[in-house]
């Protein structure tokens, strides 16, 4: 159980870090023009995640998984 409350804090720093960064390096798909009604039209609204996209997209939901679950297991360990 100590072990557990030593490594959970620096597990949390690292995977907080992480998800800082996936959800960084994810594109972002308003720009100004859509935020103000402009833009391309529906098409640019609407897309299919492939390749490297898919698979951070991915890696930003299991990183959060994972952070919510080191959260609650501090907090019942505690």
């Amino acid at each position: 159980m100590e072990l557990i409350l030593k490594v959970l804090p620096w597990a949390q720093i690292i995977l907080s870090v992480l998800l800082v960064g996936a959800i960084l390096l994810q594109r972002s798909s308003a720009d100004t023009g859509g935020a103000l009604g402009g833009g391309e039209g529906i098409s640019s609204v609407y897309h299919t995640k492939r390749g490297l996209e898919k698979v951070l997209f991915n890696a930003t939901i299991l990183i959060a998984l994972l952070f919510a679950a080191s959260a609650f297991t501090v907090l019942i360990v505690k």
